[in-house]
C-alpha cells in the first residue's frame, strides 16, 4: 500500500530559500520595461560618469526592490569601477547610519562605534572614492521613511553635492518609494531639487495572470511536484490579488506548506491556505510596527486601546488619552499621527464644518495591532 503520510524526516520543500523575502529569482518576470529604464539611468556610471538619478515608485510588493537588487548584482559581476550600495531605510534612517553603510561597502567594515564624527566619516568616504577613482551608486529603499524622520534633505544634499567637497567624485542615487502619496521632487527643498532632478519609474500592481505565473514559477522551483494542486494554486492567486501585495502570496505559500508538513500530508489543502492567510494578510502591519520608535509604538498602542471603545476618534480627545501615559507635546503627537497615516496603519481625515475636526481610525482591528505591539 502506498504511504501518503510524510515521515518525520521528509519535507515538501525542494528549495525553501525561494520563499524568503530577500530571494532574487534568476528569471524575474513582468518588470523588463522598468529594469531597462533603470539600466539606462545607471549606464553612465559604467563608463566612469555620474549615473542619472531615479525614483522607483509603486505599492509594496510590486517588484521595486527585487529589480534594483538584481541590477546591482549584475553590476557587481561586471565591474569594480561602479560600486552599488543598497540601503534599507526602514532600518538605517539617519544620515550617519546611511553613510556608515556606504563606508562599510567601500572598506569591508563599519566605522568605529564611538568617537567618529559625521565629518570624519564623510571625509573617509570622499578620500576612498577619489583615490580608487570609483563611481558610487546608492539605492535608498523605502526612502519615504527618511521623509517621515526629516532626514531626506540632509542625506540627498550630502550625496549629490559631494563633488563640491571632493573634486571628481561621482555619485548617483536610486530612490525607492512605496507610498504613492509622496511626491519626492516636491517634498525636498530647493537646494536638493536643483541637483536631484530624477526620472520616475512606475511599478504598477501585478495583474491576476502575472501573479499566477510568478507564483507558479516559485512553486515549481521551491516545492516538489504535486504539493500544490491546481485548485489550491487558484486559491493562493486569489488571496494574493485580494491583498494587492505579492509578498503576501509568497509568505502564504511558505506557511501553507509548513502547515501541510505539520499534518504529515503530501499536498496542501484549503484549510492550510485559509489558515496561513489569516497570518500573512497582516504582513504589512508586522513589518511596519517593527520600524517604529518606542514613542511611536506607545502612541499607536494608545490609539488601539481607544479604538476598542470607539472606531472613529477626535484627534484632540486621543491626545488627552495618550498624554496620560506618554510624555509628548501636541505638536510631536500630531507628527507621529501623520507618520502613522503615511505608513498606512491609521486613517487621518477631516470632518467638514466649523474648525474642520481631525478624525483618526485604525486600518486594522485593535486586537491585531496590540498583538504585534506586544
Amino acid at each position: 500500500m502506498k504511504k501518503n503520510l510524510l515521515m518525520w524526516d521528509e519535507t515538501l520543500f525542494r528549495d525553501p530559500e525561494v520563499f524568503e523575502f530577500d530571494y532574487v529569482p534568476e528569471q524575474f518576470q513582468f518588470r523588463e520595461n522598468q529594469m531597462r529604464e533603470l539600466a539606462f539611468q545607471i549606464r553612465p556610471g559604467l563608463r566612469g560618469g555620474r549615473p542619472l538619478n531615479s525614483i522607483c515608485k509603486g505599492l509594496p510588493g510590486t517588484g521595486k526592490t527585487t529589480s534594483v537588487r538584481k541590477l546591482f548584482s549584475e553590476i557587481e559581476e561586471t565591474t569594480k569601477k561602479l560600486v552599488p550600495v543598497y540601503i534599507n531605510c526602514q532600518i538605517d534612517n539617519t544620515k550617519f547610519a546611511i553613510f556608515s553603510r556606504i563606508y562599510r561597502k567601500l572598506t569591508g567594515h563599519l566605522p568605529p562605534a564611538s568617537g567618529t564624527s559625521f565629518k570624519q566619516l564623510f571625509d573617509a568616504i570622499g578620500r576612498i572614492l577619489a583615490k580608487d577613482e570609483v563611481v558610487l551608486l546608492v539605492a535608498l529603499d523605502d526612502a519615504n521613511y527618511l521623509l517621515y524622520e526629516n532626514e531626506i534633505n540632509k542625506v540627498l544634499y550630502t550625496l549629490l553635492r559631494a563633488h563640491e567637497a571632493y573634486e571628481g567624485i561621482r555619485i548617483g542615487v536610486v530612490v525607492i518609494i512605496s507610498d504613492l502619496d509622496v511626491d519626492l521632487p516636491r517634498a525636498v527643498d530647493a537646494r536638493v531639487a536643483s541637483v536631484f532632478r530624477p526620472t520616475e519609474i512606475y511599478f504598477p500592481p501585478y495583474e491576476e495572470g502575472e501573479i499566477r505565473e510568478i507564483i507558479q514559477a516559485r512553486v515549481m522551483q521551491g516545492l516538489y511536484p504535486g504539493v500544490l494542486p491546481d485548485e489550491m494554486l487558484a486559491l493562493v492567486v486569489g488571496q494574493t490579488q485580494k491583498s494587492g501585495d505579492l509578498r503576501v502570496g509568497i509568505d502564504l505559500l511558505k506557511r501553507a506548506t509548513l502547515s501541510a508538513e505539520r499534518a504529515a500530508r503530501r499536498a496542501i489543502e484549503k484549510d492550510d491556505i485559509c489558515g496561513a492567510y489569516e497570518v500573512s494578510k497582516y504582513l504589512h502591519l508586522a513589518f511596519t510596527v517593527k520600524t517604529l520608535t518606542d514613542e511611536e509604538k506607545k502612541v499607536l498602542r494608545a490609539l488601539a486601546e481607544a479604538s476598542r471603545k470607539e472606531k472613529e476618534m477626535n484627534a484632540g480627545d486621543v491626545y488627552k488619552a495618550v498624554s496620560g501615559s506618554v510624555e509628548i507635546g501636541y505638536t510631536k503627537f500630531y507628527e507621529v499621527v501623520k507618520k502613522l497615516d503615511a505608513l498606512r496603519l491609521i486613517n487621518l481625515h477631516y470632518r467638514g464644518g466649523k474648525g474642520r475636526t481631525r478624525l483618526i481610525s485604525l486600518r486594522y482591528e485593535p486586537e491585531n495591532v496590540l498583538g504585534y505591539l506586544s
